[in-house]
């Protein structure tokens, strides 16, 4: 059985090497920034989110939205002749004996496997409700973002030349948003903190410590990367590196481990899936100013 988890991170690591991090949206149009499957309107999830973003890259397709190969015929539609898909993973769990238990106790274990999904752009002869173009409705991205801070219920001050999140005092340090040249800077480094923010042991509980094969200080920021770009995606706002010095740590760390993109992209899925938990709990400030 060929091994998926060293498949995935030797894909994630020729990008990295490449100057591209794999977790950032190629998308900045349409109706969503997200990967969403075509038939159930899910979203993609975690490391789904980096595998369908490099396939969309390396394509320029322009669609966020998927189907497999029966879901698109069960739609009447068909995949173009030529077409290659992209494979992407799940998990599924499975009981086995606990070789270490005295007696004959059973554990459940994720077991990684894969399917494969074709791009919307790669599907021939969808209905015409799948293919019309979403209703333009108001979006501001930048609203939404300042939305989420402020459901958050995070401490944030502004002040200085520095971006950090404090977690002694559980603060957010930010530079005044007018040091920024635009707004979607301020926003992605806004959330960016956010993301460290939601590792205090009263929200997703990270805390930081020494990981296998990379610094605990590395491996926080590449969840904090990653859960910034998920954020940054649901915004519509064009999420950028904030840390590239730790480029070269990250790869040294995937190199000799090649489960840490799962742990770290499922952390940083945890993350975002908090402050949008939260957000949705909130009222917004936005959304009401429009509704009245």
């Amino acid at each position: 059985m060929n091994d998926l988890y060293q498949a995935v991170t030797d894909r994630i690591i020729v990008s990295l090497e490449a100057g591209v991090p794999p977790w950032i949206c190629p998308w900045q149009h349409g109706s969503d920034g997200t990967h969403k499957n075509l038939a159930s309107h899910k979203p993609y999830r975690g490391i789904n989110v980096l595998l369908l973003n490099l396939q969309a890259m390396a394509e320029g397709y322009p669609d966020t939205q998927w189907l497999t190969y029966k879901q698109a015929s069960e739609l009447g539609a068909h995949v173009k002749k030529g077409e290659i898909g992209t494979p992407i993973v799940f998990f599924k769990f499975r009981e086995v004996e606990d070789s270490k238990a005295e007696t004959e106790d059973r554990k459940v274990v994720p077991m990684l496997r894969t399917y494969t999904v074709f791009n919307a752009a790669q599907i021939e002869g969808l209905p015409a409700r799948l293919q019309e173009p979403p209703p333009d409705n108001y979006w501001s991205p930048c609203e939404e973002a300042e939305d989420i801070l402020l459901a958050s219920g995070a401490s944030i001050r502004h002040g200085g030349n520095r971006a950090f999140y404090s977690p002694g005092e559980d603060v957010i340090q930010l530079p005044p948003a007018s040091y920024f040249p635009e707004a979607d800077g301020y926003y992605g480094t806004a959330l960016h903190e956010l993301t460290h923010w939601t590792g205090h042991p009263d929200r997703c509980n990270r805390p930081l410590g020494r990981r296998h094969s990379i610094d605990a200080y590395a491996y926080e920021e590449l969840v904090a990367e990653m859960g910034a770009a998920f954020l940054c995606a649901h915004c519509r706002l064009p999420a950028r590196l904030e840390h590239a010095s730790y480029i070269d740590s990250w790869l040294d760390a995937l190199k000799q481990d090649k489960r840490l993109i799962f742990v770290a992209a499922g952390a940083a899925q945890k993350a975002a899936d908090f402050v949008l938990g939260v957000m949705q709990v909130a009222p917004s400030p936005v959304a009401e100013a429009l509704a009245a």
